[in-house]
């Protein structure tokens, strides 16, 4: 993804900044139209340098959006809320897209949420089961909004972890697909075919 000028030079020199600052936040965004977060990638972004502070402190957030413009946002808008930094008196030295290791591989995610509802603000804890962090987010977001209504802008990500043993899994709902030799009945199958005519009627029931 391209950076400006100045964010691109100070991407060159980033070994004579200070250590990356960690915030421990994870966001996450949505055009809110149904198309999903897309996307999961790092944010590094710092003050402007200035001649008392020529090389300010780095801080990092993972962002989850569609897009580098709706993650860009995104990351002002909590970075201005956390740190005091705005877009007008900072820059990004770096934006990297994250891809899943294994994009085949079924997984098991924790996510802990504060979301604000209509009485008041909530934390919680869920889990869910996907290939890929970025489609838990998404499952995560279409969950709240069906049982709790919980708008995206209300909605804010704390932590984002892949639980590695099914030992720690906590949540019945995705306990159930833990069993060994899990087997699926199919009542319903559809036979396909490349010819334009069957001979007999097909039958989906077996």
């Amino acid at each position: 993804m391209s950076l400006t000028r100045s964010a691109a030079a100070a991407a060159a020199n980033t070994e004579t900044v200070p250590p990356t600052y960690t915030v421990g936040l994870t966001v996450s965004s949505s055009t809110g139209t149904g198309t999903g977060t897309g996307n999961s990638g790092t944010i590094i972004g710092r003050r402007l340098p200035t001649e008392a502070v020529p090389e300010p402190k780095l801080y990092r957030m993972r962002i989850f959006a569609p897009n580098d413009v709706v993650a860009k946002s995104r990351y002002w808008y909590f970075l201005q809320k956390l740190h005091k930094v705005k877009k007008a008196s900072g820059e990004i030295v770096s934006l990297n897209v994250i891809t899943e290791n294994k994009p085949t591989t079924v997984k098991n995610f924790a996510v802990w949420i504060r979301y604000d509802s209509r009485s008041g603000t909530h934390n919680m804890y869920k889990e869910y089961r996907d290939v890929t962090r970025v489609g838990a987010i998404e499952t995560m977001y279409s969950d709240l909004a069906a049982r709790h209504r919980a708008r995206f802008r209300s909605i804010h990500i704390l932590k984002v972890v892949e639980i590695e043993k099914n030992a720690d899994v906590k949540r019945q709902y995705v306990k159930q697909f833990l069993t060994k030799d899990l087997k699926f009945p199919l009542p319903h199958r559809v036979v396909k075919s490349n010819k334009l005519y069957a001979p007999k009627r097909p039958t989906t029931f077996y």
